[in-house]
């Protein structure tokens, strides 16, 4: 299967589900090339975008577990070849 360059926007609203995310994406570290967390206490969320290279099979089961994490919104683009 082809590999694919893509995004991943995360949203943290409840902070006590953020090391379950870590836990997610250490799992999934070697189709993650770059990782940005920006805590935004004034509106009390965390915000972490990521960069990932890898088959839509890995992205897709990686968005899926973090989107089952509660209050944990997720979002992704992928490149079409």
């Amino acid at each position: 299967m082809d590999k694919r360059v893509g995004v991943i926007g995360i949203v943290i609203e409840e902070f006590a589900n953020a090391p379950k995310v870590n836990e997610v994406l250490h799992n999934f570290a070697q189709i993650i090339v770059g990782r940005m967390g920006i805590p935004y206490k004034e509106r009390g969320v965390s915000v972490i975008s990521l960069i990932v290279d890898g088959t839509t099979d890995e992205i897709s089961a990686l968005t899926g577990k973090l989107g089952k994490i509660s209050g944990v919104n997720v979002k992704s683009a992928i490149t079409k070849k």
